[in-house]
């Protein structure tokens, strides 16, 4: 597995089927992750016991279920909304099965934008994120790199040592590999 795939509106995905996808909890099977970056998620969990409070919003996703979430959000959103949110299928890196989408358990769910607040469980999923192969993909202040706004709930495996580095030096994953 090449957890450094760099996906983007410049760098399309083109493996049409990931192969090792598990569910991310038996609660979920729907939700799937490649069989390494499940793993590591789960362990990163068990140490937060953040499965009571962090939910799994959106994990692999074929080129199909891209394309029917872009097409409904530009039809329910609008396509400034879209450009910003939701990448163009064949572009969004849940295709490759290393990107999950969380949520802080609450009422209303947000499909596109769960709520993933800078503080509590949230953030300390976020401190302890790196040291299990997990970045925040798409942080604040790196959307002219990313090309994607600022999305506090998307991460993304790319291995521990990998994601270690980009914490500590601020990168995200497009300078990373620059």
């Amino acid at each position: 597995m090449n957890s450094l795939i760099l996906v983007n509106r410049q760098h399309p995905y083109t493996m049409s089927v990931r192969q090792n996808l598990t569910p991310v909890l038996p609660a979920f099977p729907r939700i799937l992750l490649e069989r390494e970056a499940a793993h590591a998620l789960s362990r990163l969990m068990e140490k937060l016991g953040g499965w009571g409070n962090i939910l799994p919003v959106s994990g692999w996703r074929s080129f199909t279920d891209q394309r029917k979430i872009y097409l409904d959000s530009l039809r329910d959103n609008g396509r400034e909304f879209t450009r910003q949110f939701v990448a163009l299928p064949g572009h969004s890196e849940h295709q490759t099965g290393l990107a999950i989408d969380l949520g802080l358990q609450g009422e209303d769910m947000d499909f596109i934008r769960p709520s993933f607040p800078y503080e509590g469980i949230c953030q300390y999923f976020r401190e302890l994120a790196p040291a299990y192969g997990f970045i925040e993909r798409y942080p604040a202040g790196k959307e002219g790199v990313t090309g994607i706004a600022h999305e506090p709930w998307h991460f993304r495996y790319v291995g521990a040592p990998h994601a270690e580095s980009m914490a500590r030096q601020g990168l995200c994953l497009e300078e990373y590999l620059a």
